[in-house]
């Protein structure tokens, strides 16, 4: 059976150039970066190679790069570690309401340690109006987080001109880029930001490894303590083996995704032109515009995605239903909710992530698979049953 994977958000395949640069460390390049002989000394300065890397990806200085153990980490760090360093300055942490679980869940912590927590609207399109913003700022505001892209819709926010915002009432500005970074062009300068999350399997690099930018001068509590490793802000041996490879994966990314970009694009629009050509009663969700490249966001009516999700991999086809986090959990998606989409047709989302391996052929045979899918499962459906009734007697 061919496989169609479609499922980029929740994993993409390490790139082999990745797999190479990474092999030496597990082999000969095996020693501990805090040891002070030689065997630690060259592992050190593969770290700070890729330091450098991440660093350029993103167009701010390798002194500023540290590194986690992915953008779940990162994302808790700059919300935790901000909130506790700068305790003296306030305690009001401003958001929006379509975060990524790693942000929701950890302002339900902080609110708990009595942080007051304001979760911005978003529009239809799942965009927050930078006007909103400013409007929330309180003299306690300390942090304002919203993140560059949504991994489950795709819409991108409009980040730069919140950035001046915040820069303009001296608040301090995090954005969760995990799902922007190595796939479009993302300058810590033009977005106006003082933290960003990141992750290194988003551009093909291995899972289980990010980092977060902590622009020079902010004040920050560490998230783990222990040793002095990361310049004493991230205690615990380095996941030597990920940062070589996010590295790696970032030189790379950096270097084509011009290229990558344009390969995407055309597979998306095809995608979402096609398929309500092909099936009724299917809504677009997100911008139509300013959205990720790689990403079609659906919702089907009458069906629950879930199903379609488990038809569609029995075919070969891999994709998701809502993000990757939400998805094992069958609960409605905050993120639909939150821009006025009723649970009902929510429950119907399809989330196709594309990448590099996706071909139009693959595009071709989802708009021959889907169709059919969709139909049986509505044949099964007593509210599909019933609407097609009332439509026939009217």
């Amino acid at each position: 059976m061919k496989i169609i994977n479609m499922d980029h958000v929740a994993a993409s395949p390490v790139l082999p150039e990745v797999v190479d640069a990474m092999i030496p460390f597990l082999r000969e390049n095996y020693g501990n970066p805090s040891s002070m002989h030689s065997l630690g000394e060259s592992v050190t300065e593969a770290i700070d190679e890729a330091r450098q890397k991440v660093a350029a990806l993103i167009n701010a200085r390798e002194t500023e790069i540290v590194f986690t153990s992915g953008g779940t980490e990162a994302n808790n760090w700059a919300l935790k570690g901000v909130l506790q360093a700068n305790r003296s300055k306030g305690n009001h942490l401003i958001m929006s309401s379509v975060e990524h679980f790693s942000i929701m869940h950890a302002s339900k912590a902080l609110e708990k340690q009595g942080v007051e927590v304001t979760r911005l609207p978003v529009d239809k399109y799942g965009m927050v109006d930078p006007k909103d913003v400013g409007k929330a700022i309180t003299p306690q505001t300390v942090l304002i987080s919203v993140m560059h892209a949504n991994n489950e819709i795709g819409t991108i926010e409009p980040i730069a001109d919140i950035g001046r915002i915040a820069r303009e009432r001296n608040i301090l500005f995090h954005t969760d880029a995990v799902a922007t970074a190595g796939v479009i062009p993302v300058d810590v300068e033009a977005l106006n930001v003082d933290l960003l999350s990141l992750a290194a399997n988003p551009f093909y690099g291995p899972l289980g490894v990010g980092a977060l930018f902590v622009r020079k001068g902010v004040r920050i509590s560490p998230l783990i303590d222990g040793g002095i490793q990361e310049g004493g802000l991230r205690a615990g041996t380095e996941n030597v083996l990920g940062i070589v490879g996010m590295g790696k994966a970032a030189e790379i990314a950096f270097a084509e995704m011009d290229g990558r970009i344009a390969h995407m694009i055309p597979l998306r629009d095809r995608l979402i032109k096609g398929i309500p050509a092909v099936v009724e009663e299917v809504g677009l969700v997100g911008h139509p515009t300013l959205r990720l490249p790689g990403n079609v966001s659906l919702t089907v009516k009458y069906v629950e995605g879930e199903s379609m999700l488990l038809f569609l991999d029995m075919e070969g086809v891999k994709i998701a239903s809502g993000s990757a986090c939400i998805s094992r959990s069958l609960k409605v998606s905050h993120v639909m909710l939150s821009m006025g989409i009723d649970a009902g047709t929510a429950q119907g989302s399809l989330l196709f992530t594309l990448g590099l391996d996706n071909t139009d052929q693959d595009v071709e045979d989802v708009l021959t698979i889907l169709p059919p899918i969709v139909q049986r499962l509505r044949d099964m459906s007593p509210l599909y049953k019933k609407t097609v009734k009332l439509k026939a007697a009217g």
